[in-house]
């Protein structure tokens, strides 16, 4: 049985598990099933509240897609997702690799 296959065994028995949904987000990320990656990772983003790991995570893998302009959206949205729960820490990570991009071009 496959990483993957095991994290999809245990959302079965817990579908609303965040860290699962997250591992399984990341997973995908390293089979190469972006859209698949990229789908579950905007899921977290719509939670109440929101997973704040997903908005860099995603950001990242756009980066590396090429998809520059949509990285930058997942970052301001996931900052300011950020400041709002006080996750000052990840605010300034998502800031910081935001700014990189910008002085990129």
């Amino acid at each position: 049985m496959s990483r993957r296959e095991k994290i999809e065994a245990m959302l079965a028995d817990d579908p609303a598990d965040t860290f699962l949904r997250y591992s399984l987000a990341m997973e995908l990320d390293k089979e190469g099933d972006h859209d698949a990656s990229l789908t579950r990772f905007a899921d977290l983003t719509h939670d109440a509240p929101p997973y704040v790991p997903a908005f860099f995570m995603a950001g990242q893998q756009l980066v590396r897609l090429g998809r520059i302009d949509e990285a930058r959206t997942i970052l301001r949205d996931g900052i300011a997702a950020a400041r709002i729960q006080g996750d000052l820490h990840a605010a300034g990570e998502m800031t910081e690799f935001l700014a990189s991009l910008e002085q990129a071009n």
